[in-house]
């Protein structure tokens, strides 16, 4: 009974969180996420007698731009929709930004595990790669 207790009072290392870890936990709260753009457009109407459209304000909507099977699209948005989509294209902004920021903290991940995490050990093998270097111009 001894082991059980001790063991499981004792206080547990907090390990390092992964690049992968890191990169889902920041995933997960950019939903809704979508690669495309908002604008708003004035369109005329189709009513012969409406003063906005003869006044040359015409009436403002939304379009939404989006690539589907390699091709560019144009959607009209409702108003309503309009605060949603924008979130999600700013969210997927961000998104792709964390997917840029990836390929190099995995790199690096790799290179700490390889190289024993330290930043004095990555010293240490730069120096000696960096002295092996030297004395091979020498010779």
């Amino acid at each position: 009974m001894y082991p059980i207790v001790y063991t499981y009072g004792m206080k547990q290392k907090k390990q390092a969180r992964t690049s992968k870890e890191q990169f889902l936990s920041q995933v997960e709260v950019l939903w809704p996420a979508m690669k495309g753009s908002l604008a708003l457009v004035h369109k005329p109407c189709i009513r012969p007698t409406c003063p906005a459209c003869a006044s040359g304000k015409k009436h403002p909507a939304f379009l939404l731009s989006f690539t589907q099977n390699e091709r560019r699209r144009c959607r009209y948005v409702p108003q309503a929709l309009v605060p949603r989509l924008t979130q999600a294209i700013d969210n997927g902004r961000r998104l792709e930004a964390l997917l840029y920021e990836a390929g190099p903290a995995m790199l690096q991940e790799y290179r700490d595990k390889r190289t024993g995490g330290t930043p004095a050990a990555r010293a240490n093998t730069r120096q000696s790669v960096a002295l092996k270097a030297k004395t091979k111009m020498k010779n």
